[in-house]
């Protein structure tokens, strides 16, 4: 209050319990500010999230898959993995909101073209906790294939420049996720 000589009082910082989209727990890991949902893959959130990031220029460069269509794609329940992108039609895409058949045709030709693309993209674009540009790129030229990466232990992956043991626990973490291991399957199917 003024007047009284004190500072304010600060209001505490309430995080909330559950995920405001699916209903799933959150937690919030020592150490860190962010408070983060477990749904995983059953929320549609987190979803749209890593798709935008998947598809984004730096990722696998999926020209015309923006925002807006993410969030119909998931919401229409077109896409409800990473992997269904690239089993998407012209069709299903033309019946969404300001998609025509042009527009339709150019996105189908960008997704399959980004089916061309490098290891170290790959690995970006999977959303890997802590791992940006320049570690997947590492990463790549260190383990040569997704396989090796993936089967890397802690140790192994702590010998590689870039890459700590935190960024090694997310990657294990990510390696060893049962649902994470069905994304990877189901993309190189694609």
């Amino acid at each position: 209050e003024e007047g009284d000589g004190g500072a304010p009082e600060k209001t505490p910082i309430v995080f909330p319990t559950t995920c405001p989209d699916c209903g799933s727990d959150v937690v919030r890991h020592e150490g860190e500010a962010a408070v983060r949902c477990v749904g995983g893959m059953v929320c549609k959130a987190q979803l749209k999230a890593t798709i935008r990031h998947f598809a984004s220029r730096r990722a696998m460069d999926i020209e015309g898959l923006g925002d807006k269509l993410v969030d119909q794609l998931v919401d229409e329940g077109l896409v409800t993995a990473v992997a269904d992108i690239f089993h998407l039609t012209t069709t299903q895409v033309a019946s969404l909101q300001r998609m025509g058949g042009k527009s339709s045709e150019n996105l189908i030709t960008a997704i399959a073209d980004s089916r061309e693309t490098t290891l170290p993209r790959v690995i970006y674009a999977l959303g890997i906790r802590e791992v940006g540009e320049a570690t997947a790129h590492a990463l790549a030229q260190h383990f040569l294939t997704l396989e090796a990466l993936m089967a890397a232990r802690e140790d192994t992956l702590e010998g590689v420049d870039d890459v700590g043991p935190i960024v090694a626990k997310h990657i294990r973490a990510f390696a060893s996720d049962h649902r994470n291991r069905a994304v990877l399957s189901a993309l190189a199917d694609a």
